[in-house]
């Protein structure tokens, strides 16, 4: 897996009517290959502004509506959540967010809280979760998914300190996430109402998916059905993190101010439209 480091940057965040003007988030240019063999040049960046979000639910609801989930669905514009995109010259091929716990907790609550609950009030635990998956199978590879899949690891282990990882899945895409990640399945199948599908709670530690990176990334000649040896290398994982770290703190944190001010008093934050 090659991967560039590119200067374009975002320069504001948009949510709901106002707007924010925050540091900007760097993107990560991969030379990955596609499904058809050739290879693509995947730009991978946190999806930061009302533009890329869009792109991203046009995606979701393009793909869950040929599954028969609807296409009426939204991408949160949160501060406890983190969407990211890959795309190519095409748009949009890929897209995932994270989400972390909040006082609003996870979208996983809707139907799983009991079973959510029993990892959510172990002391020391921070429970997170990936939702508002969805992959143009015209594009997507092993290592685009796991270029994806790692990004998210790297915000969620280093910025946000998760220790455990949710996931709901329609029960026949089960084995999927066991085989490619190692999410382990949590209680009984329950109907999520939102899809009008089938749900299953998947499960993995975050420790866990640490060591599986330390063990096999960036071997991806591994004749395995795991991402994780498609996963960046020890060297690429301490770049992107150096880089990320740098440019997202005062983000974050401006984000969090942002939220907390608008809450308290909606009038006290600045217009920044003209």
């Amino acid at each position: 897996m090659s991967l560039f480091w590119t200067n374009d940057h975002f320069a504001t965040d948009q949510y709901a009517d106002e707007t924010a003007v925050f540091e900007s988030y760097p993107d990560q240019e991969l030379q990955l290959p596609a499904s058809s063999g050739e290879l693509k040049t995947i730009t991978v960046r946190l999806a930061d502004s009302d533009d890329q979000r869009n792109s991203a639910r046009m995606l979701v609801n393009r793909r869950y509506a040929w599954r028969g989930y609807g296409d009426q669905h939204q991408i949160p514009a949160k501060s406890s959540h983190m969407t990211f995109t890959a795309s190519s010259d095409e748009g949009v091929v890929g897209t995932i967010t994270l989400g972390v716990d909040s006082p609003a907790g996870l979208a996983a609550d809707d139907i799983f809280k009991d079973e959510i609950d029993s990892f959510r009030n172990v002391p020391g635990a921070k429970v997170c979760e990936l939702t508002k998956l969805a992959f143009d199978a015209d594009v997507s590879s092993k290592p685009m998914l796991a270029a994806l899949f790692h990004i998210v690891f790297i915000y969620g282990y280093n910025e946000h300190r998760c220790t455990d990882l949710f996931i709901e899945v329609n029960p026949r895409h089960r084995r999927f996430y066991q085989a490619m990640l190692g999410f382990k399945p949590v209680g009984e199948v329950k109907t999520n109402q939102s899809v009008d599908a089938p749900s299953v709670l998947m499960w993995l530690k975050v420790d866990d998916i640490r060591k599986a990176i330390d063990a096999h990334a960036g071997h991806g000649q591994e004749s395995s059905r795991s991402l994780y040896p498609f996963f960046f290398s020890e060297k690429e994982e301490q770049g992107i993190f150096a880089r990320l770290a740098a440019s997202t703190r005062d983000t974050i944190q401006a984000k969090s101010a942002y939220f907390a001010a608008k809450a308290n008093d909606p009038a006290s934050i600045p217009d920044t439209r003209s």
